[in-house]
């Protein structure tokens, strides 16, 4: 069984992604990682191709300034790295700059792997989330964060990178059939010093508001110099444990987030859907951007 993974980064030192932590977090299942690195002058190449001397294969590209909406562009990236995977590779492993997998998981990753390998019904593997924000303490609790999205899948290039390249498609825009597995994806995306943090909405929402940039930057209302993390309607206090990986990041912490997780601020909307959860354990109303089987 031959495994490729694959992402896309660029600014990754400018904006503090854990990509090196990314890329390492999977490289214990792959045989080779493809990484497109966008144009960026900051040193993330040099990041990049210090991870392993011959498993990180690098592809430089230019982000398509023309795709400025919805975050297409990242599916662009996401798909120029794809494209790149030789045809000998079984599954395809995906994971964006500000994702860790938990070394948990692993065997469970590899003994799914190996069983869904040759089951033409399966196109992917669906992961575990947990969406941390503010600091390395808090998880999103709200209904809005999504619980599962794929990120290995069968090297078939009818399959493509969806919208914000959350997830997946293939053919005429048909749901991938997959398989849930036990392993979790930590996403630190929104785990940044807040002056970073704005800095980094600030440099990509030409790539979300189209021609009007500003409308984008309103959206998250104030933008001074340091992001408001207490634009947040419901978060709990994540008492687990954080990937190896990630430690020393955690240790050079230097900002402070404190929440009172006491507090949320649903929508009735939201509330209805909490309610049903907790009546019945399964969540209605769910975007499910796969069909599982």
């Amino acid at each position: 069984m031959k495994v490729t993974g694959f992402t896309f980064i660029k600014n990754a030192i400018k904006f503090d992604y854990p990509i090196k932590e990314a890329i390492l977090s999977i490289m214990p299942l792959c045989d080779e990682i493809i990484v497109a690195v966008g144009d960026c002058n900051d040193g993330t190449r040099e990041l990049v191709a210090a991870i392993h001397p011959t498993k990180i294969k690098i592809i430089d590209t230019v982000w398509d300034a023309t795709k400025n909406t919805g975050g297409i562009v990242l599916a662009n990236e996401t798909n120029k790295a794809f494209k790149a995977i030789s045809s000998d590779s079984d599954w395809c492993f995906y994971i964006q700059g500000d994702e860790v997998v938990s070394e948990n998981g692993i065997e469970n990753i590899r003994t799914s792997m190996l069983k869904y390998k040759d089951d033409k019904n399966v196109d992917g593997l669906l992961f575990k989330y947990l969406h941390f924000y503010g600091s390395y303490d808090y998880v999103g609790s709200s209904v809005n964060w999504y619980r599962n999205e794929i990120r290995i899948i069968k090297n078939d290039k009818n399959i493509y990178s969806y919208k914000d390249a959350q997830g997946f498609r293939k053919g005429n825009d048909e749901k991938l059939k997959v398989k849930p597995i036990d392993a979790f994806i930590c996403h630190y995306g929104w785990v940044k010093a807040p002056e970073i943090m704005q800095k980094k909405i600030n440099g990509t929402a030409k790539f979300w508001g189209g021609d009007d940039v500003e409308d984008e930057k309103n959206r998250h209302k104030k933008y001074d110099t340091a992001f408001d993390y207490s634009q947040i309607n419901a978060l709990e206090k994540f008492t687990g444990r954080h990937p190896i990986l990630m430690q020393q990041r955690i240790q050079e912490l230097n900002w402070e987030f404190n929440y009172d997780v006491s507090y949320s601020n649903y929508s009735l909307k939201e509330k209805f859907k909490l309610l049903l959860f907790k009546l019945t354990g399964k969540m209605f109303f769910e975007y499910q951007n796969y069909r599982i089987i």
